[in-house]
């Protein structure tokens, strides 16, 4: 049946069960409403047609996919799936068909520490069940790495070293906030850690927010399986940002950029201290200049 045909027969239904209201019989009133409930579940699950998509799991998709990067709530997902566990079909659009979707918790989680800046949207109206998909692109990938994750989450490591140990073994591949929530056990502390692996312990692991505007929001990415020098984890996040904008994220000695690289020349983008920082030489836009890996390590040994 189409949407207009269920929504006649819908309303045939809850005409004769005003009759229903006036009985003292309780289950018989339950019995009554028992096939309105399974036509207002064939309603949801009409407004997306089976030629489009026929699966409950594919029906959530395509309304992600027809409003992303928008706050879709629960219900929502409900309606057009017609099942109750459609969390579970979320889930597995996450982990065995790699699709960018984060819940409410993982959003608020990256919001605090400055790594969720989408404009649009009020992260902290989000409640638990409520989802947004930040990219149309599937990860084929994703798979294989929630399997590691799985692995690593069971180890007995504190949660940065388990989320040091999956970047290492994840190399210049992106990283979903929902695989490292997962690999830290769910705990919120996930979003901190990561930024501390980044600005204490020198792990250039970037974000669209802190140098890669080429990575998409909720995108966590390990460049090198090398740490910065020391006095460069103390250049703060929002200078390191102002000069790779203003050296139009290339490097200022040969010009190579992030759209150049390749598994063969794994390189990435540093930052270069002008004047030397045993010189006295400071954090500052001025005395800091943007420059690949190799570069930067050819200026050091000469």
């Amino acid at each position: 049946m189409d949407s207009d045909q269920i929504r006649k027969r819908l309303i045939e239904l809850l005409g004769n069960f005003e009759q229903e209201l006036e009985s003292g019989n309780l289950r018989q009133k339950v019995l009554s409403i028992v096939p309105c409930f399974h036509q207002l579940r064939d309603l949801g699950k009409s407004l997306i047609p089976s030629n489009i998509a026929k699966s409950a799991r594919s029906r959530i998709l395509h309304y992600l996919k027809k409003y992303p990067q928008i706050i879709i709530k629960g219900d929502e997902l409900l309606v057009v799936s017609g099942i109750q566990e459609y969390a579970r079909r979320v889930r597995e659009l996450k982990i065995q068909f790699g699709w960018s979707i984060v819940s409410g918790l993982t959003a608020n989680q990256m919001a605090e520490e400055g790594e969720f800046p989408l404009d649009n949207v009020n992260v902290k109206s989000m409640g638990p069940s409520d989802y947004i998909l930040l990219s149309l692109e599937e990860d084929r990938d994703a798979a294989h790495r929630w399997n590691m994750a799985n692995e690593i989450r069971r180890e007995s490591l504190s949660v940065r070293d388990k989320i040091l140990k999956f970047f290492r073994q994840n190399v210049g591949k992106k990283i979903t906030g929902e695989e490292l929530k997962y690999l830290a056990k769910d705990r919120s502390e996930w979003a901190r850690r990561v930024r501390e692996l980044r600005t204490e312990f020198g792990w250039p692991i970037v974000t669209r927010n802190t140098g890669r505007p080429d990575l998409d929001i909720g995108v966590y990415l390990l460049e090198d399986d090398r740490r910065s020098p020391e006095h460069d984890r103390r250049i703060p996040d929002q200078v390191k940002r102002i000069v790779l904008s203003r050296d139009g994220y290339k490097c200022s000695v040969c010009n190579w950029s992030q759209a150049e690289w390749n598994r063969a020349d794994p390189r990435h983008l540093e930052l270069h201290h002008v004047k030397p920082h045993l010189e006295g030489g400071e954090n500052t836009e001025e005395n800091l200049a943007t420059i690949c890996t190799v570069c930067h390590d050819e200026l050091h040994r000469n």
